[in-house]
């Protein structure tokens, strides 16, 4: 088991897609005990922009993931599942990598344009399918920003102003924060007001355990 120079046991993460590697910042901005890889394809318009080259960062073929069995804590993948030509085998390798009673992590696409070459939107029902057939348990879905609010967003972009839109990535738009008001209202249970609003989402945030 790795450690860290001041005795705590390291936290491994692979970051699934790192693009252009600014999650590899959060992460290390959150707690020095965790260690974070990025893994992308050789050429995509994100990772043309990554700043920082001598970051661990490591390519693959879009496949095959050249990181040994049982590596990493946690696999992280933040929006890349619209983009991954083909997606169950990449998810059997984030199943591979992961240790036992390791967490596969992120996001991914519903409602959303056409954007960075991007080829699918899942429901979130067909997407834990492909978790489970990759053999994850205890899956999770949860709903991120609404669609609509992602398409105003992507409208926007043509006159690069995202980010009045991008706080919503962090809090409840007002269509989710309206849907979440008036199912509480009518009584509805946490469960069925979150599968409400999954059917309105833009993405949704996913979590399921080795």
């Amino acid at each position: 088991m790795d450690h860290t120079p001041n005795g705590r046991t390291a936290i491994s993460v692979l970051d699934l897609g790192c693009g252009n590697g600014t999650s590899y910042a959060a992460f290390s901005e959150r707690s020095k005990a965790v260690r974070c890889v990025g893994l992308d394809i050789v050429d995509s318009p994100e990772v043309a922009l990554r700043p920082r080259k001598a970051l661990p960062f490591c390519t693959y073929d879009g496949i095959r993931v050249p990181l040994a069995d049982d590596s990493f804590d946690m696999v992280y993948s933040r929006q890349v599942f619209e983009h991954v030509r083909y997606p169950e085998n990449v998810i059997a390798e984030a199943y591979r990598v992961l240790k036992p009673g390791g967490v596969f992590v992120g996001s991914t696409s519903q409602l959303e344009p056409f954007h960075s070459r991007s080829l699918w939107n899942y429901t979130p029902y067909g997407f834990c399918v492909l978790l489970r057939d990759a053999g994850f348990k205890a899956i999770q879905v949860r709903p991120g920003i609404d669609g609509l609010t992602l398409i105003w967003r992507h409208c926007f972009g043509y006159i690069r102003m995202t980010k009045l839109f991008d706080l919503f990535f962090r809090v409840e738009s007002f269509i989710n924060l309206a849907l979440e008001t008036g199912l509480r209202i009518l009584g509805w249970p946490v469960k069925r007001r979150n599968a409400i609003k999954l059917s309105f989402s833009g993405q949704f945030c996913f979590l399921g355990h080795k």
